[in-house]
């Protein structure tokens, strides 16, 4: 009897985590109002550098992250003025859950759901994608992580560094996140970190097709040559491409 009972509550558990993230898929896919994004910032370290980054946070410096999304849902033609909406929450103190680097299938489910729980545990009741930037002191981190998002639960941890002069550069991580949330894939080769023509190219018709003047957001690099790359210093220098907008349902299937 305890047993049926055990499979039965799980069988529920399973069936509620799979509606939510129907919904969550259409609801965020669907561009019909404002999609609200949290980003909660988080100490990576102890240095006294990255708490006194986190303190001195402020709406301007994810400010871009809405100028970009706005810039290019009109470029796109999507009719919302704003399509999302960032919202700076307070510092959370615990850090996420890390995926171990070679997890088996079921290690990577199961912090997928560590994860998500996470999220809702830290979170708010009012967003709908939440982004959890683990600042790093660069003198102490100057190679981090890599950044993840999730689609199942709209969920993103990124890596970024605690300095003034990278916060053009976190910006960029952040909305290709943002966008991994949303349904969009990498587009860029995974050995060489270069942009995959085409959908890894901003203008992929373009003649020359070198350089490149824009990085299309899921590649994350401006393709100057065909093995050369450079990754811009703000979203000034970043668009959403073609094949990236067809992934967020900017356009007709």
């Amino acid at each position: 009897m305890w047993k049926l009972l055990r499979v039965s509550l799980l069988t529920i558990i399973l069936i509620v985590v799979a509606g939510r993230f129907v919904l969550d898929r259409y609801y965020s896919r669907a561009w019909n109002n404002t999609l609200w994004i949290a980003v909660f910032p988080v100490s990576a370290d102890d240095s006294a550098v990255t708490s006194h980054y986190i303190s001195s946070l402020g709406a301007v410096q994810f400010s871009s992250i809405e100028a970009f999304f706005a810039r290019e849902a009109q470029r796109h033609g999507l009719s919302l003025p704003r399509p999302v909406h960032v919202q700076l929450m307070p510092p959370v103190v615990d850090l996420p859950p890390r995926l171990e680097r070679g997890a088996d299938a079921l290690s990577t489910a199961l912090w997928s759901l560590r994860l998500r729980w996470y999220a809702w545990r830290n979170g708010d009741s009012i967003s709908r994608v939440r982004v959890f930037v683990l600042y790093h002191d660069p003198a102490l981190n100057p190679v981090v992580p890599h950044s993840l998002g999730l689609q199942k639960g709209l969920v993103g941890v990124v890596y970024g560094f605690a300095d003034d002069g990278m916060t053009g550069q976190n910006a960029i991580v952040i909305a290709h996140e943002v966008l991994h949330t949303l349904g969009a894939t990498d587009h860029y080769d995974l050995s060489s970190g270069q942009p995959i023509f085409p959908r890894g190219f901003a203008e992929p018709d373009r003649e020359p097709r070198y350089p490149q003047p824009y990085a299309e957001i899921m590649a994350g690099r401006r393709a100057l040559s065909p093995g050369s790359s450079v990754m811009p210093e703000s979203l000034d220098g970043v668009q959403i491409g073609a094949f990236t907008a067809l992934e967020i349902n900017w356009q007709p299937q």
